[in-house]
């Protein structure tokens, strides 16, 4: 535990001193965020925080590889962590690219599928699904590689699609890097497997790099991580998911904890882990495409944008949005590995915590409030 720390302190460091030189040349090349009609900051912000962010997971990789513990590890967990954080290089090429110039929608969707082919080709895909009778359902090439570009595909875009607030996109992520490490390195000391994984490898780095970012890019930002930020850390999250299958057999991932949860979790877990912005990509297709516009034709009609809209500041919308991820992703993380009503018990308190602070806190913060509260 104490080498994963380190590898967080590392790339939090090395993203928080980065991002001075990237704001830089952000200024520099002009990649800077005008003030839109959808968007809620006021003044122009640079881009590229992206470019922070990889030198963060970049430097943990090498320290990692130092490391007393980690650096006896199987030669796959530093492999495949080297062929995402290569797959997370190009497409935050491709966020750069976008960044300054405003490359079209396909154009960005291109590279994304092909940094996740970049993935599938170097063997980071899905291997398997465990099933509940400790067995293991195997897919073919062709099934892993498509099921495997979809989950990458379709997680970097949600996370690009929660880069609305300042801090929200990297909180969430880093929420729930935390908790997928959590679930890694917690599933292989009950099982008795070895700590030294690809998954948790990243996930610590992915959950660093997003806490140096934040002070530079909380309310009031100076620095937006803008697409080449946002659609790395989407990868490097669903990446790290993918690895859980090609590290483990079938029987060691579903023999303990919730036998059930933890059979979906390996191909659920970005999906679980984003359900907040996964919640709001599906809502702003379906609003646009009835309309009649394009799938990625903006609005300002996030979850973000309605949160500001009923009462709340900029910041607790942010902070509400952190709790909702925090709470479906250590909720999965929590039903995967331990059962028995207090586990339920703990879950529905959050639950409730959240319903009250999203939608009681602003009606008792309107005008009148408290002169109802005195009926």
């Amino acid at each position: 535990m104490r080498e994963y720390l380190l590898v967080f302190l590392v790339a939090g460091i090395v993203t928080y001193l980065l991002t001075v030189i990237a704001r830089e040349i952000a200024l520099r090349t002009g990649a800077v965020a005008q003030v839109r009609d959808r968007d809620v900051h006021v003044e122009p912000i640079p881009y590229l925080g992206g470019i922070a962010m990889l030198g963060g997971l970049g430097a943990a990789w090498l320290v990692a590889r130092e490391l007393p513990f980690l650096s006896r590890s199987d030669a796959f967990v530093f492999r495949d962590a080297g062929v995402v954080l290569l797959a997370g290089a190009l497409v935050c090429a491709v966020g750069v690219l976008d960044d300054i110039f405003d490359i079209d929608a396909l154009t960005k969707l291109g590279g994304q599928v092909l940094a996740a082919a970049l993935l599938v080709v170097f063997g980071v895909r899905f291997y398997f699904f465990p099933t509940l009778d400790g067995t293991q359902f195997s897919l073919d090439p062709a099934q892993g590689a498509l099921l495997s570009v979809i989950v990458v595909v379709a997680t970097i875009n949600a996370v690009n699609f929660v880069d609305g607030l300042d801090g929200l996109a990297a909180g969430v992520v880093g929420i729930g890097a935390i908790a997928f490490f959590l679930f890694c390195y917690v599933l292989a000391s009950q099982e008795d497997l070895t700590l030294a994984t690809t998954g948790a490898l990243l996930a610590a780095s992915l959950a660093g790099a997003c806490a140096g970012f934040l002070p530079h890019n909380f309310h009031p930002a100076r620095l937006f991580m803008g697409d080449s930020g946002s659609m790395l850390i989407g990868l490097v999250l669903s990446a790290s998911a993918l690895t859980l299958t090609g590290q483990f057999a079938g029987y060691e991932v579903a023999s303990g904890g919730n036998t059930l949860f933890v059979t979906v979790l390996p191909v659920l877990l970005p999906v679980s882990l984003l359900m907040v912005p996964a919640v709001d990509l599906v809502l702003a297709v379906v609003r646009r495409t009835r309309a009649g516009r394009s799938p990625f034709a903006p609005d300002k009609q996030h979850l973000h944008h309605r949160l500001l809209e009923i009462g709340h500041s900029q910041r607790r919308a942010v902070f509400i949005m952190w709790m909702w991820a925090g709470l479906v992703a250590c909720g999965s993380v929590l039903a995967s590995l331990y059962s028995g009503q207090a586990t339920w018990l703990v879950l529905a308190g959050l639950f409730a915590l959240a319903i009250t602070m999203t939608f009681v806190v602003p009606i008792m913060q309107r005008p009148g409030s408290k002169k109802m509260e005195t009926l």
